[in-house]
Parts: C-alpha cells; structure tokens; sequence
C-alpha cells in the first residue's frame, strides 16, 4: 500500500520540529559556553575568609529585596504565589531580652528552639528566618547564638524587624498604624493603692 504524499511530508515535518525544539532545549540549559565560571580557590584560608564574609553578611540584619517592575509586570500572567516562610523570626523585641549569661532553656523560651543545630559545633545555635512573598518581595535574617559552659557567651544579628513591622508585612498595615505607630492597642492597667482605714 503507497503512501500519500501528505501524510509522509507530514512526519517529516514534525521530525524537523522535534529536532528544532530539543537543540534548543540543550543550548538552553548549557550556560557554561556563554561565560566560563572561574576558578574556585580550594585552600583553607580562603575558604574560612569566604564563610566569614558570608556569615557577617547574614548576621548584619534583616535583609530584604523587592521584585523589579518587569518582574511584577510579569507576574500578571503566572499563577498564584503563596507566602513562604520558612525558619524561626526573631524580632528586635525578642533579641533586645537576649543578655550574655542566660542559659540554653531562657535562651530557648525567648527565641524558640533553634532551627539548626550542628553536632559539631554544640555551642551554637542558628535562627535562620525567610520570607518569600508572592509578589516577589524576599526577606532575610538570621540570629547566631553562641554558648560557653552552657549559658550565652554572645550572639550575632541586629537591626531586626519589630513585630508591627513583620505582622504590617504578612498581612498589610493595620488600621490607625500610619497615624500613630508607637500607640499600643491596649492600655496597661493603672495600679491603684488600696485605701488604708484608720
């Protein structure tokens, strides 16, 4: 039985096309012949110089980036995003009670249980916090608590979000925040001394 003509320039047509798509999916891929990586250094000065910088950048604070207006833009037409969060937040209000001295448990009550604990290095502690909102905006902090004998030798981190700060970010500003940021929701109750009877 002969084949049509149409039908076999048919194949031949997707056989182009798939070929086509897959070399392109290959070059994509392949970032490594548009710009070589250089070199990396493999001895121990410079991998401790480079984990030293690495961690005083974590530990400056909280860090966060916003998406670009393209990115946004683009945003329209992908699907939804959740919030991600991931790890322990430490406002400034839970690190201004943390004080050298304190053991692992008060340590633990303010803070919460550290996220990363390493079985070689048990005298510390790690508090890692991300926060991936679903417009694009990324937020970063991490807290490194260091143990001697049990109690708190000393602790990096700072320049932290407050806890208006965050709850403001997750779930937007709340009413009357803007006019009066320092206003506490609820009065604390005035103690009032008992009348002595004579």
């Amino acid at each position: 039985m002969p084949v049509k003509p149409a039908v076999h320039h048919r194949s031949n047509a997707k056989a182009v096309l798939a070929a086509g798509l897959a070399a392109t999916l290959l070059l994509s891929g392949c970032a490594s012949w548009r710009s070589p990586a250089p070199p990396v250094a493999t001895d121990a000065a410079a991998s401790a110089a480079d984990a030293e910088k690495s961690a005083a950048i974590a530990n400056a604070g909280a860090q966060t980036t916003q998406a670009t207006r393209l990115q946004k833009f683009l945003w329209i037409f992908s699907p939804y995003r959740p919030d991600i969060q991931q790890g322990n937040f430490v406002s400034q209000e839970m690190l201004n009670q943390l004080k050298a001295g304190q053991t692992r448990d008060q340590v633990r009550f303010l803070l919460g249980s550290p996220l990363l604990t390493d079985a070689f290095h048990a005298e510390r502690w790690d508090y890692p916090f991300y926060l991936a909102r679903g417009n694009g905006e990324l937020t970063t902090s991490r807290v490194t608590v260091f143990f001697k004998d049990d109690v708190v030798e000393r602790f990096e981190g700072g320049n932290l979000p407050s806890e208006r700060d965050y709850i403001d970010r997750i779930a937007g500003p709340s009413k009357g925040s803007e006019n009066h940021p320092d206003r506490r929701p609820v009065e604390p109750a005035k103690v009032v001394a008992p009348a002595t009877q004579q």
